[in-house]
């Protein structure tokens, strides 16, 4: 029995390709409508208490390293039933301390931990083709290997414990700083007068060409900012690229920038929308909307 908690923007599709490939799930939900959802299309309703007692692997993808914590060692969490030898994989885009807690915590009871966030979105999750970033002991990585094969496309062990979280807070400076890039650029051609459109088919076979190019300009294009990848969870990110990186010592201007880009958009109520959203803050900038006529 797998167990599965967390099913948001994400967690959803991810679960329900589970389901499709035969695999006994039990859930677990705030939202109970969504836990309906599941459950009618054969999934077991459960809490993270149940889900631990009577799961073997249990995945978790929630919004912070603050609700993986509770849910796995509140008093009815995963934790307090969880069998040694069981494993359990968080999903969810946290700090690597986070998840190096989460390790130490769960293997004084026998259980392995795998922190693999995911990158490649809603769409990703639902196509399943999502990106695993890895960390943790290679024979707990190998048993989790074909969940992974269901829910994606890749997945690669990256190193110890917390190392999963640390290549996805790289894998969030850059696609995050790449559509402020690509905000900005987009912004410079609406403002000069020139079709935006065409500038995109223009340069996407060249060098300026970029997955981020491709998922994101159609959006900013077409005024679509339904999420895929929320501003918020992104802020999230960013806010742990900065604690992470300033405990290393490490200088990063440009995510330091984005932080405050970030900040704007909050003060402005986007948060819930998509992140090719940035683009908001570029256009109030230069007062021009991408897409719209002159």
């Amino acid at each position: 029995m797998v167990g599965f908690i967390g099913l948001g923007i994400m967690g959803k599709p991810m679960a329900k390709n589970l389901l499709k490939a035969g695999c006994q799930l039990m859930v677990y939900d705030v939202n109970l409508a969504v836990v309906e959802e599941l459950a009618a299309l054969g999934a077991r309703p459960s809490d993270p208490e149940g889900i631990g007692r009577d799961c073997e692997v249990v995945f978790t993808i929630l919004p912070t390293g603050a609700v993986v914590k509770q849910v796995l060692f509140e008093e009815q969490g995963v934790a307090a039933s969880i069998k040694p030898g069981s494993i359990v994989c968080d999903m969810s885009s946290v700090t690597p301390q986070e998840s190096q807690y989460c390790s130490g915590k769960l293997k004084e009871k026998g259980v392995g931990f795998v922190d693999a966030p995911v990158s490649g979105g809603e769409p990703g999750a639902v196509n399943g083709t999502l990106a695993f970033m890895a960390g943790g002991e290679r024979q707990n990585f190998d048993m989790l290997m074909p969940y992974f094969e269901i829910m994606g496309s890749s997945a690669i062990l990256v190193g110890g414990s917390g190392s999963g979280s640390v290549a996805k807070l790289v894998n969030q400076i850059i696609v995050n700083l790449n559509i402020a890039v690509v905000s900005e650029a987009f912004v410079f051609a609406q403002k000069a007068g020139v079709d935006p459109q065409k500038v995109y088919e223009a340069i996407r076979g060249g060098l300026a060409g970029s997955s981020v190019l491709d998922a994101k300009v159609p959006m900013m294009l077409d005024r679509n900012f339904n999420p895929g990848g929320k501003i918020s969870i992104n802020h999230k990110d960013i806010k742990n690229v900065m604690a992470t990186a300033h405990g290393l010592d490490v200088p990063v201007p440009f995510t330091c920038q984005l932080m405050e880009i970030f900040q704007m958009l909050k003060v402005h109520g986007y948060m819930g929308e998509d992140h090719s959203g940035i683009v908001h803050y570029f256009e109030q900038l230069a007062d021009v909307r991408v897409g719209q006529a002159e």
